[in-house]
């Protein structure tokens, strides 16, 4: 026989959006001070919401460690339902507003968020004008983190790193491409293995996809990569290598502008080429909201239109 003395009953059962907003936001900031913060409470409000919330479950979602708050496994576990659960009233007060009322996150690593997603953005607002995007740009492991974290609805990365809680779908194929100064002494010949191995490498930091990709390519290749900057930018790479004697490696969507205007020129090499696929990275419990499937399709359709 199942003693059910110490289950939750519908009667007592009582939960409501707020104490789920509150999770939320105290499972983002660490502390009830910071979940107030976000949602505009007061830090009593807010902590005795959360204490409502542990009690109508009958367990705490939270180890507490000093004054901050980390999530334990029960915490882990209500944290993607409780998500879709917010993100579904959310659409149930935008219904009977326009289609696109609810904002849209997006997180994207730094080629992409750069370089291919702002004219995808710029077109998105000019066919929906009141649909809003908080587009967040850093690195493929700051996206993946928030993507399986559930702060964004869509990350784009450029890495092939992953997180079990994810669904990667394959999204634009991308090439890398070796940059030098116009009057790096290698500008006017055929690079070869032996002289890409002793020159001056500025590369990305380790976490980006174009780091991981440019470790791959180069280490299998050369017999040595003599790193000389390890930069957070693709813009700083560039700024770098423009101004100096080292060789750079980024995507050819972050760089062709540069070298149409002369900053820049592509090494031809004897390596072989090295390509990639950028991808699109969702949860997999979340439930995708009109926008973001509009969003979605919008984006797809420019990435096939690339191809062709």
């Amino acid at each position: 026989m199942i003693d059910k003395s110490n289950q939750p009953s519908f009667q007592r059962l009582r939960l409501n959006l707020r104490q789920l907003e509150v999770f939320l936001a105290t499972a983002r900031g660490g502390s009830t001070r910071a979940a107030a913060d976000r949602i505009a409470r007061s830090q009593s409000a807010a902590s005795t919401s959360l204490a409502d919330l542990e009690a109508a479950l009958g367990v705490e979602l939270f180890d507490r460690i000093g004054r901050r708050l980390q999530l334990n496994e029960n915490g882990r576990a209500l944290l993607p339902k409780a998500q879709v659960v917010v993100d579904q009233a959310t659409e149930l007060q935008a219904l009977f507003m326009d289609e696109h009322a609810a904002p849209l996150r997006v997180a994207a690593s730094f080629t992409i968020g750069e370089y291919l997603l702002p004219g995808l953005v710029s077109r998105w607002t000019q066919l929906h004008p009141k649909s809003k995007i908080h587009l967040r740009i850093g690195n493929t492991s700051d996206v993946i983190e928030a993507v399986a974290a559930l702060d964004v609805d869509i990350g784009f990365v450029e890495g092939s790193q992953t997180h079990a809680d994810l669904v990667v779908q394959p999204w634009r194929d991308d090439e890398m491409v070796i940059l030098a100064a116009p009057g790096h002494p290698l500008a006017n010949r055929c690079a070869t293995p032996h002289q890409l191995a002793q020159a001056t490498w500025v590369v990305r930091e380790h976490g980006s996809g174009t780091r991981q990709i440019t470790d791959e390519w180069l280490l299998k290749n050369l017999e040595q990569v003599r790193i000389g900057f390890e930069l957070g930018s693709n813009e700083a790479i560039k700024r770098v290598v423009a101004a100096g004697d080292g060789l750079g490696c980024l995507s050819r969507y972050a760089v062709e502008q540069s070298v149409a205007d002369g900053h820049l020129i592509e090494l031809q090499t004897r390596l072989p080429k090295a390509s990639r696929k950028l991808a699109i990275v969702l949860h997999r419990e979340k439930k995708l909201g009109r926008a973001t499937k509009d969003f979605l399709a919008h984006c797809s359709a420019a990435g096939q239109r690339s191809a062709s």
